[in-house]
């Protein structure tokens, strides 16, 4: 990549490649779940590391504050925000844990957890998944292509067809604003 329009194209083709790639059903699916959590006051979890920690936040804030239109807050929780509870958890038992381990202080049956990991194989969102499932909630993973070890654990992967962690993350926000928008709206119905 040499130049601004390169990256540019090569980040549009990306988001071309997934808009084909991605059974626009898993979509649905995952904003049908999260909203029917939502709406019943369950928690969405939401977790990943590095980039994806800061993108489990800005979700966070877009359903607890808004997205596009006034409406009431929604019980959306980034489980990277906490630096408490990251730190001495981490220092104290394992890192590998610490999503887990908030998992099962706040998650409930019939909710949900939004694990977020350009590889699909951090430790520590596998275990949130892990941990997720035993309390009985949904799990959907945003991730690379093939969803590694999330993919097979997961209740939804949608995965975005590239290797380059820049390029999915920037696919990633497309998508969680879409599901941002999608909650927004159909709760606006209800």
């Amino acid at each position: 990549m040499d130049t601004l329009d390169d990256y540019l194209k090569e980040s549009a083709e990306i988001i071309t490649q997934t808009r084909r790639a991605l059974d626009p059903a898993k979509v649905e699916r995952a904003v049908q779940v999260s909203l029917t959590a939502l709406e019943a006051d369950k928690p969405l979890l939401i977790c990943g590391n590095g980039g994806s920690a800061s993108d489990a936040m800005h979700i966070a804030g877009e359903l607890v504050g808004r997205f596009l239109k006034e409406r009431r807050a929604l019980k959306a929780i980034a489980l990277s925000a906490d630096s408490a509870i990251i730190t001495a958890w981490g220092n104290d038992y394992s890192y590998d844990e610490v999503f887990a381990r908030q998992v099962d202080a706040y998650g409930e049956p019939g909710g949900v957890l939004l694990a977020i990991s350009t590889s699909g194989g951090s430790k520590n969102v596998v275990a949130a998944v892990k941990a997720a499932k035993a309390k009985g909630m949904t799990s959907i993973a945003l991730t690379g292509k093939g969803g590694g070890m999330l993919g097979s654990l997961v209740d939804i992967l949608i995965d975005v067809p590239s290797t380059s962690t820049p390029l999915i993350q920037q696919t990633h926000i497309c998508l969680y604003h879409y599901l941002c928008a999608e909650i927004e709206a159909r709760l606006a119905k209800s």
